[in-house]
C-alpha cells in the first residue's frame, strides 16, 4: 500500500524506510534505521527527484504511481549517485520511456556505469551550475557540490517555493516516523546525534567542500530543505545550517573532554575513570567516554568532532598501539582531524610504547596541541603517580575556555 506524504500542495515525499539493514554502506550501525528521501513535483510537468535504495524499491513505485495517478512521468532529476539514491533509474526509464534524464555530465558518466540502458539524444537534459528548467509554475535550478560526498554531487533549488533539494547534505541517519518535518519531532534529542554522526562519518573528511556549498547556499533565499535522508526542514532552518557550519570547519560544540580508551584488564581503564574523576572535581561538565574496543567507531568520531578536548589512553599491545585505539586514531586522521586539545595515556608492562606512536599519528593533526607529556603507566597505576593524572586534569581544565 502507498504510504506519501504531502509536503506543499503540488510536492511530496514518496520515499521509504529501512528499519532492518544493520549496517549503513557496510560500515555503520543503523539501531533507528534509514529513510531514503524521493519527491515528486506535480506541475504542468511531473518531476521526480531522485530515487532510493533497492531494498525499498516496491514501496517507492506504488508511491510513485499513486502520486502521478496516471499521469506520464517527464523529468528525472538525478543530483547524486550513490546506489541508495540511484539504483532504480534503469527501472523508471522501463516504465517511463519518454522520460527525460535531467543532470550533469558527470552524472551522465557514472549513470553508464552502474547501467546499460541506452536513451536518445533528445531524453538527456544535461544542465550547468545555474541552467534553470521551467517545469511550468516552477523553475529549478542548479547549484554544483562536487565533493559532497562525491565528484558529481549537484543540488536543484526551486526558485518559485524556495526549496533546496540537497541530495546527502543536511541528512541523518535514523528512519522517518510517521512525520516528515524536523519541526514535528524532538529534532534535538532523538536525532541530532544522528545527524552528527552521519555528517562527521560520511561527509565529514570533506569540510572545505561543505563550505563551499554554505557559502553558495548562503546567497540563496531557502525555506525550506529535502535531503535524501532524514527529515524535512522548513522551521529553524539556521539552527541546523550553525550545526553544518561547526562541523565542517572542525569547530568543538562542546567545550569539556571525550576520553577514549582502550584496556585488556582494566588498568587502562582504571587511569581513565581516574582521570575522569579528577575532572568532575575540578568543575568540568559533561565529561564523555568511551571503550573503543566496544563502541564502534563512528560514535566516537562524532564526539570527536563535538567536543573540545580528547584524551587517548592505550594499553601497548604487540609492540605497538591496541588494535582497536589505532584504527580509530588512523579514522580520525582520514577524516582531517583538527582543531583540538589532545592528552595521551599509555600503559605497558616491559616496554610501553603506544604513546609514541599516539603522538606520531595525532602530530599530524592540524591545529592540534598535544597538553603536557604523555603519562606513563607501566601495568596499574600506583599512588605515587596520582598527582600526574591530577596534573593532567588540571592542565585540561586551565585550556577549557
Amino acid at each position: 500500500m502507498y504510504n506519501v506524504k504531502s509536503i506543499k500542495e503540488d510536492l511530496f515525499w514518496i520515499g521509504a524506510n529501512d528499519r532492518r539493514l544493520a549496517l549503513f554502506e557496510s560500515a555503520y550501525p543503523i539501531p533507528s534505521g534509514v529513510s531514503y528521501n524521493s519527491y515528486v513535483l506535480l506541475d504542468e510537468k511531473t518531476v521526480l527527484l531522485d530515487t532510493v535504495d533497492k531494498s525499498v524499491s516496491h514501496q517507492f513505485f506504488e508511491n510513485l504511481e499513486h502520486v502521478l495517478n496516471g499521469r506520464t512521468l517527464d523529468y528525472m532529476i538525478i543530483n547524486h549517485m550513490e546506489p541508495d539514491h540511484c539504483a532504480e533509474i534503469q527501472d523508471i526509464v522501463s516504465k517511463y520511456p519518454n522520460v527525460k534524464i535531467v543532470c550533469n555530465s558527470k552524472i551522465k558518466t557514472m549513470i553508464g556505469q552502474f547501467f546499460d540502458f541506452e536513451l536518445p539524444e533528445n531524453q538527456w537534459h544535461i544542465v550547468k551550475e545555474g541552467d534553470v528548467l521551467e517545469t511550468g509554475k516552477h523553475k529549478l535550478t542548479f547549484v554544483f557540490a562536487p565533493m559532497v560526498h562525491w565528484p558529481e554531487v549537484m543540488v536543484t533549488y526551486d526558485i518559485t517555493d524556495k526549496i533546496l533539494f540537497s541530495a546527502d547534505a543536511f541528512g541523518s541517519f535514523g528512519a522517518v516516523d510517521g512525520n516528515i518535518f524536523a519541526d514535528e519531532v524532538d529534532f534535538d534529542h532523538r536525532y541530532t546525534d544522528e545527524a552528527r554522526r552521519y555528517y562527521t562519518n560520511i561527509v565529514g573528511k570533506y569540510g572545505v567542500k561543505v563550505q563551499a556549498l554554505l557559502k553558495k547556499a548562503s546567497t540563496i533565499d531557502i525555506q525550506m530543505i529535502c535531503p535524501l535522508h532524514g527529515y524535512v526542514w522548513r522551521k529553524d532552518l539556521g539552527k541546523f545550517i550553525e550545526k553544518y557550519q561547526k562541523w565542517s570547519t572542525y569547530e568543538p560544540e562542546e567545550k569539556s573532554v571525550l576520553i577514549v580508551y582502550t584496556s585488556i584488564y582494566g588498568n587502562t581503564q582504571n587511569c581513565a575513570e581516574v582521570l575522569a574523576s579528577d575532572l568532575a572535581e575540578l568543575g568540568v561538565k559533561d565529561i564523555k567516554m568511551y571503550d573503543a574496543s566496544v563502541t564502534h567507531p563512528s560514535y566516537i568520531i562524532a564526539d570527536a568532532f563535538k567536543y573540545s578536548h580528547i584524551v587517548f589512553a592505550s594499553t601497548t599491545y604487540n609492540m605497538g598501539i591496541f588494535v582497536n585505539m589505532e584504527n580509530l586514531l588512523r579514522d580520525l586522521s582520514a577524516h582531517h582531524m583538527q582543531n583540538r586539545k589532545v592528552a595521551i595515556i599509555e600503559n605497558g608492562t616491559w616496554a610501553p610504547v603506544a604513546g609514541k606512536q599516539m603522538t606520531e599519528i595525532i602530530s599530524s593533526w592540524k591545529n592540534t596541541e598535544i597538553l603536557g607529556s604523555k603519562i606513563t603507566v607501566k601495568s596499574a597505576l600506583k599512588a605515587a603517580q596520582r598527582d600526574e593524572l591530577k596534573e593532567l586534569a588540571k592542565q585540561i581544565k586551565e585550556t577549557i575556555a
